[in-house]
């Protein structure tokens, strides 16, 4: 008979009592939820079968088992159906029904990701104050200058010269022009109802057509996904801005994949919303320099020959302005860039009914 703990029932962490043989005698609701398996199936399972590739934590809670003793780990790294899962976990002797050990694991996971997201956004607000201050002290001289070749070049009798000032013309325009990029958006954002998914075919018909070459852009998309509000022209923006740094990374030549799923439960910017919309871009090039990794956001930073360092951050920009998140994370042979969508209605949204 399956012990019956009615406290442990309504812990949001997950709680396993085991025998002297890690057997499960009995699981929690949350713990379920964490392990993926249900109740029936982890009693009277050995751990080692719920919980392959952990032979280390096992053999951790096997010689707590033999020396009476427990143990207190604050950030231990599992493996969960082929995830990488952080969790505190709380290993305690017991005398109970048969039960030797009770583990307590409660994921980590989500609050590290709370807490990147804070610093991010904090991050964001402090860079966007300093490019705007130091955008407008280079906006400023910027049209003194042209104006001063313009006339400069009306003295000059030589047009070999006046090649010269065309140039200080050309390069104080593109100047002016990076300097409106990253400060100003182009429109007022047009919030409609829109299909996530006729965004990303959009950019991929974009993207194809900039590297015909070399170039595979795979789909793998959840079609039962909602509509969301959203400004498509930001959004596909956003997407073609990742998608097309993951090409140039590649040099046009490499794989591409774009997935979509449904996310449940997410907190973006403190807020929670039931579900969102996951957009994955993934690519099979050389991955993000280490030292490039904590600061890929961060306007004029390129890890590229000629990059303007302003793809990404701009791309972060947008998402945000969907109440959204960009995250990546990246190795040698896979980056994989996710933006996360939060779903909301209409009168949500703001967007007048007709």
């Amino acid at each position: 008979m399956t012990a019956s703990f009615p406290g442990l029932e309504l812990l949001a962490t997950a709680v396993l009592m085991l025998d002297d043989r890690l057997q499960v005698t009995y699981a929690n609701p949350a713990a379920e939820t964490l392990l993926a398996h249900g109740r029936k199936h982890l009693i009277g399972t050995p751990l080692a079968r719920v919980l392959p590739g952990n032979e280390r934590f096992l053999a951790r809670l096997a010689q707590a088992v033999a020396d009476d003793a427990g143990f207190n780990d604050n950030e231990l790294a599992l493996e969960l159906a082929g995830q990488g899962v952080t969790v505190h976990c709380v290993a305690v002797p017991v005398e109970e029904d048969g039960a030797r050990l009770l583990i307590e694991l409660r994921e980590l996971d989500q609050q590290i990701r709370i807490a990147r997201e804070a610093k991010l956004l904090e991050q964001q607000q402090a860079n966007r104050e300093l490019i705007r201050n130091l955008a407008h002290e280079i906006k400023n001289p910027l049209g003194g200058i042209r104006g001063a070749a313009q006339l400069l070049e009306r003295e000059l009798p030589d047009a070999d010269l006046r090649e010269f000032t065309q140039v200080i013309v050309k390069e104080t325009d593109r100047l002016q022009s990076l300097m409106n990029r990253m400060l100003t958006p182009h429109r007022l954002p047009q919030i409609e109802m829109l299909n996530v998914h006729e965004v990303m075919e959009r950019v991929r018909t974009l993207l194809l057509a900039e590297y015909p070459q070399g170039l595979v852009v795979r789909r793998d998309y959840d079609v039962s996904l909602p509509d969301l509000p959203g400004d498509k022209e930001s959004l596909l923006q956003a997407i073609l801005n990742v998608a097309r740094n993951a090409a140039q990374a590649m040099s046009g030549r490499g794989e591409i994949a774009f997935r979509t799923r449904i996310a449940r439960q997410v907190t973006i910017a403190r807020a929670r919303y039931r579900h969102a919309i996951a957009i994955e871009i993934e690519d099979n090039g050389p991955g993000v320099p280490e030292e490039l990794a904590g600061k890929i956001f961060f306007p004029l930073v390129s890890g590229r020959d000629g990059g303007t360092g302003l793809g990404l951050s701009l791309a972060q920009n947008y998402v945000h302005q969907h109440h959204g998140l960009i995250e990546f994370e990246s190795v040698p042979g896979r980056t994989c860039f996710r933006i996360l969508l939060p779903v909301r209605n209409a009168a949500e949204a703001g967007l007048a009914r007709h």
